[in-house]
């Protein structure tokens, strides 16, 4: 497996629009993060995790082509801003999107042209599925969705093969702590050092690795408040890293 983050940064990136802290003017690249998205390579097939605002200069910027699924984990613009840019990835036959079922109606409502029964010419092709807390494939892959509070928004995370995405979570519920048992790879969210009220913070994103037990943890969904990635990565334990804008995972 291959897991390219594609972005790692909050919803309003790094740097943040009007800010001259010491992130926010870091000319190190890493510390330069677009909207959270990754893409995970497997058993010949390509998903896409999240699609935010920034999806077309992620594709670029990653030289992708070619999709075969997207799993969208809840309706925040920073998560689904970037879907009306899946067109080139649906001319041929539609591209399938994954969501629970409130957040297909979210995008129905947002992207009401896509959807109507006469189409204009050249909209992107989606095929909306909802789903909910119970294994789905997606591209023929095997997908768990994981119950995870975004504050007290009920949104999900995913785990494929021993990978497990979690991003935008506050807590987890007990009960789908076992879905993480025996991961390879942990990718989850840490926006800054100071607590939140609906994203983890640093502390708690290293409370949860220690309980949880990956091989490795990656951390994203950071804003410019985490600190310098030079800075803050020495500060971690040797098996929990930061991410960055285009780093490969393999696993």
């Amino acid at each position: 497996m291959k897991i390219t983050c594609l972005g790692t940064g909050t919803s309003t990136g790094v740097p943040e629009i009007g800010c001259v802290c010491e992130v926010c003017t870091s000319d190190d690249p890493r510390d330069k993060r677009l909207r959270t998205s990754v893409v995970v390579e497997t058993e010949g097939k390509r998903l896409l995790l999240d699609c935010g605002p920034d999806f077309r200069q992620q594709m670029i910027n990653n030289r992708i082509y070619h999709l075969d699924a997207v799993l969208i984990s809840h309706e925040h613009y920073d998560h689904v801003g970037g879907l009306d840019d899946l067109r080139p990835f649906s001319y041929e036959k539609g591209l399938d999107v994954y969501a629970e079922d409130d957040v297909v109606d979210a995008i129905r409502t947002r992207m009401p042209y896509v959807f109507r029964e006469h189409k204009f010419q050249g909209i992107p092709n989606l095929e909306l599925h909802a789903i909910d807390n119970k294994p789905f494939t997606a591209a023929g892959i095997s997908v768990t969705p994981i119950r995870l509070m975004h504050g007290c928004l009920p949104i999900f995370g995913f785990r494929i093969a021993n990978m497990a995405y979690l991003t935008d979570l506050k807590n987890i519920p007990e009960e789908e702590l076992a879905k993480l048992n025996d991961l390879d790879v942990l990718i989850l969210d840490a926006l800054r050092k100071n607590e939140h009220p609906t994203h983890e913070s640093l502390p708690e994103a290293l409370s949860l690795i220690e309980r949880v037990c990956p091989k490795e943890a990656y951390l994203l969904h950071m804003s410019h408040r985490i600190g310098l990635h030079a800075q803050v990565e020495k500060e971690l334990p040797p098996h929990v890293h930061l991410t960055y804008d285009g780093l490969t995972i393999n696993c």
